[in-house]
């Protein structure tokens, strides 16, 4: 048990009884504080159950893999209109504990996923039902966060798009989920993680897929705008996301909108993407018909996940770029905002702690599983590591923060590798990088490169959040920990 966390309220610990009445304290003000839901804003309610399922990964004509999915569908998607109320039950059809995160939306922090700081672990066969607020327009998608590394290593995850009818209207839409499976030649799973990824850059796989394919042939009407959400939903990957044969433009990241800027002015015309960072791009396809790529351009072997050919033509051309509504999200105030740093730092020598016991032994596997951790050190941040191997306790807060209060936090990377750090329970503002890359823009995950200060803002909204890596395998051996809100 967690002893400097909250405590879990009633309504967590019920959470598969929990009263569509909750409702009514969901919404979040602009400042972040609970306030009542009006009551015209509509409920939707869904199931998400946990299970396997197989999907030919490697090619149709290769074998099967046996995959981790909601409802039996890969990177299920469910569309919601803003200021939907929605109730989504988690069951757990898998045969470990797990917990249900909704990535970037702002909530109530009982309903945030967390186990030991937000809410029990939802053993097999159980549920836990979440009561969210579906204020913010845009890309999100949903995780577990409990032995991320496997479960989500193996698929499982989906895509919330939430709706706004002031949006602009595009003339096609796409959504893609970028993601990078190690599978061997039978299609069974490697091993989802080993010690020289997982104190390196992460655990590479060699079978890359967009929506669980090779690539995608999309189609857009000649001289028509094509909306296309691109999600890396991958482990460990960091993608640099350009565009050939057609304009684009940026117009969302994580789902939040930003002037658009065209992705040929942005550094080497890319925009780099860590695990969980999402972005929608704007993309003008040519009068004359010709088709438009997409392609991963991190690596010197280019990755073309999906090609835009043109299927009929727009009869009154928009020079664009379309642009999405401005953000409406909780502005920080920075004449009175307090300035906190922090430091991501990779464990070394004697601060790399091993487990105690043996890896095969049923209690160390049980204490592993209880708290979702894996079994070594080797990242913290601050001097601080959340609890690996036989260590139990989790480390007081990283900061104690006031609610409505306007924070400006410095985000330092003294490691040699890039790390998306990620908020929980905030849309925060990236103000500044030392290395002069970022527009200004809102996020819920930001890439630090190595050496680089990058720094965010925002307004505290009240519970304990997790501030931790996106590379799913440092978040588990150390790169997390927390803030308390109050």
């Amino acid at each position: 048990m967690n002893s400097g966390g909250a405590g879990f309220s009633r309504r967590a610990f019920l959470g598969a009884g929990a009263a569509i009445g909750g409702l009514a304290l969901l919404a979040p003000t602009r400042a972040g504080v609970a306030r009542a839901a009006a009551p015209f804003e509509p409920t939707r309610e869904v199931t998400l159950t946990a299970g396997e399922m197989e999907l030919k990964l490697l090619g149709p004509d290769k074998p099967a893999t046996r995959i981790l999915a909601y409802d039996c569908t890969p990177f299920q998607t469910l569309r919601m209109p803003r200021g939907t109320r929605l109730k989504a039950t988690f069951v757990n059809g898998i045969d470990e504990g797990s917990t249900l995160h909704f990535h970037g939306i702002r909530m109530p922090n009982e309903y945030d996923g967390v186990p030991t700081l937000t809410q029990p672990l939802v053993q097999p066969g159980s549920r836990f039902v979440h009561l969210l607020p579906l204020d913010d327009p845009g890309t999100f998608f949903f995780h577990p966060h409990c032995d991320e590394t496997g479960q989500a290593g193996m698929g499982l995850a989906g895509v919330l798009i939430v709706e706004d009818t002031r949006d602009p209207a595009f003339d096609a839409e796409h959504v893609l989920c970028l993601k990078d499976w190690r599978l061997a030649p039978d299609g069974s799973f490697l091993p989802l993680t080993e010690p020289e990824g997982a104190s390196k850059a992460g655990t590479f796989g060699a079978t890359r897929t967009v929506n669980g394919a090779a690539a995608l042939e999309l189609k857009a009407p000649a001289g028509g705008h094509a909306r296309l959400r691109i999600l890396n939903i991958d482990s460990t990957r960091i993608m640099d996301i350009g565009v050939e044969g057609g304009d684009a433009w940026l117009i969302a990241v994580d789902g939040h909108a930003l002037p658009p800027v065209r992705l040929d002015d942005l550094p080497d015309g890319i925009w780099r993407m860590g695990p969980a960072q999402r972005i929608d791009l704007d993309i003008r396809m040519p009068a004359d018909g010709s088709p438009v790529t997409l392609g991963d351009y991190r690596a010197a072997d280019i990755y073309h996940f999906a090609t835009l050919t043109a299927e009929g033509r727009v009869s009154k051309p928009r020079k664009g770029p379309l642009a999405l509504p401005k953000a409406d999200l909780p502005q920080p105030d920075m004449k009175r905002a307090a300035r906190l740093s922090f430091t991501l730092q990779q464990a070394t020598g004697q601060a790399v702690k091993e487990i105690a016991l043996p890896a095969d032994d049923p209690l160390a596997t049980a204490l592993i599983d209880s708290l979702c951790v894996g079994a070594t050190t080797y990242w913290g941040i601050q001097s601080e590591s959340w609890p690996t191997g036989a260590n139990r306790s989790v480390p007081p807060p990283l900061a104690r923060m006031t609610t409505g209060t306007s924070y400006v936090v410095e985000i330092k990377n003294e490691t040699r590798f890039p790390h998306p750090v990620h908020l929980h329970g905030h849309a925060f503002e990236v103000r500044a990088s030392s290395l002069d890359r970022l527009p200004r823009h809102f996020a819920d995950t930001v890439l630090v490169q190595p050496g680089e200060a990058v720094e965010i803002a925002f307004v505290a909204a009240p519970g304990d959040w997790v501030f931790h890596c996106h590379i799913l395998e440092h978040m588990e051996t150390g790169m997390m920990g927390w803030f308390r809100i109050v």
